[in-house]
């Protein structure tokens, strides 16, 4: 059985004639290309600790299989908006899972989208510890945290955005949450 211990978050954009390339050169910008990604839904282990990328890539190895949330958004129209996000939402008691959300979409901000993804997450995460969720109520603006009865809920997200190739070519975002064991 594998649960992951650690976990960090990249994100990267891409543009090429090709789609499969352009999803290639955001995987290379994103820093993991070299690994055979195999996508998970959307679960946050309990006790997972959460580390930078660069520390994240040392513990990997080239052409390993390794579980990822991936967010992915491609478009060869141009000047389209398009933005790619994993919310994550993790509860006070580190003992149960929290949640990861994948938000992929056209026309939002990288600020709009991130919001957004962080609710996804938050509102999973409620709903499983039976809590009823507000996003416009449960959120404490000024300490940046969920406030969900008893439960105190950290969220966070990473982003990317980029805007259509004028040249009628691919441009794909992704942004993504990889498990180490």
């Amino acid at each position: 059985m594998f649960v992951a211990k650690e976990i960090f978050f990249v994100k990267g954009v891409g543009v090429h004639r090709a789609k499969l390339t352009s999803f290639e050169w955001a995987l290379r910008d994103a820093g993991i290309a070299s690994y055979n990604l195999v996508r998970v839904s959307s679960i946050f282990p309990p006790y997972c600790k959460i580390i930078s990328a660069s520390k994240g890539i040392e513990k990997l190895h080239h052409g390993s299989v390794v579980f990822a949330v991936i967010a992915e958004s491609s478009t060869d129209e141009p000047n389209r908006l398009i933005v790619s996000s994993i919310g994550c939402a993790i509860p006070k008691d580190r003992s149960k899972f929290g949640y990861l959300s994948e938000h992929h979409v056209y026309g939002q901000t990288e600020k709009e989208a991130g919001d957004f993804a962080e609710d996804l997450a938050a509102e999973m995460l409620a709903t499983t510890l039976g809590i009823e969720f507000d996003p416009d109520k449960n959120y404490d603006e000024r300490k940046g945290e969920w406030k969900l009865k008893d439960e105190i809920v950290t969220t966070r997200n990473i982003t990317q955005s980029a805007i259509g190739s004028k040249q009628k070519i691919w441009t794909t975002t992704i942004a993504a949450a990889i498990l180490v064991p």
